[in-house]
């Protein structure tokens, strides 16, 4: 699934008439690059949210995702909910529709889908070293820590932690049971999964990219040219 719903608000005035996920960095947006890997990767089975601006990323999907058009925002574990009927049971990688990365050596996907242990792990992410997140903030202090055994840890009430949430997780079904009704985060069932010890985390070993911005965008141009 890919999460395409927001109003990207930090990119204003670019979204006031472009979805943040349709806008092009060095000349593709981060939805077609995101597509791109998915389908490289072999999935067939793609289901993008909308609702900002929603009816121009369905025109440009043109019948390569199965579209569910959110009436109000959900958050990333509503809209997740909400999709299930054309997720299945799973499992599924979840991306958000402005994630933006470079592979290393290994197909960034095809590493999280051999880590992927569904008797171990409620959920697995991606995470990024902060220091090396191209287009991070000063005010960013980092998501997760990652123990020997890669579970995650969320940061907390520490000042600090050494890696970011970098926006590609794995989950099935089985962790959205028992969850709200209506908007919420996906964070919610993460702290859920961590205080079972069912978090886990997978580093990225390639380029990873913070577009929250309009400076953080042509600073992404100027590395991906």
């Amino acid at each position: 699934m890919i999460l395409a719903a927001g109003r990207g608000e930090r990119m204003r005035p670019l979204t006031d008439s472009v979805p943040k996920p349709l806008i092009p960095v060095a000349g593709t947006s981060m939805l077609d690059r995101a597509m791109e890997r998915l389908r490289a990767h072999g999935v067939d089975n793609v289901v993008v949210n909308v609702h900002h601006l929603g009816e121009q990323i369905a025109a440009h999907l043109d019948g390569r995702a199965r579209i569910v058009r959110e009436d109000r925002l959900l958050e990333t574990g509503g809209s997740v909910k909400n999709a299930l009927p054309l997720l299945g049971k799973g499992p599924y990688f979840i991306l958000n529709g402005d994630g933006l990365w470079r592979d290393g050596p290994t197909p960034m996907l095809s590493r999280m889908e051999a880590l992927w242990d569904p008797a171990r792990m409620d959920a697995l992410l991606l995470l990024h070293p902060l220091d090396a997140a191209i287009g991070r903030e000063a005010k960013d202090r980092g998501d997760y820590f990652l123990d020997a055994d890669n579970r995650a840890r969320h940061r907390a009430t520490a000042d600090r932690a050494p890696f970011l949430f970098a926006s590609v997780s794995v989950c099935d079904a089985r962790l959205l049971h028992d969850s709200p009704d209506g908007p919420f985060s996906l964070l919610k069932l993460w702290s859920r999964a961590e205080a079972a010890g069912r978090l886990f985390g997978l580093v990225h070993d390639g380029q990873w990219f913070h577009v929250g911005t309009p400076q953080a965008l042509a600073e992404a141009e100027r590395a991906l040219r």
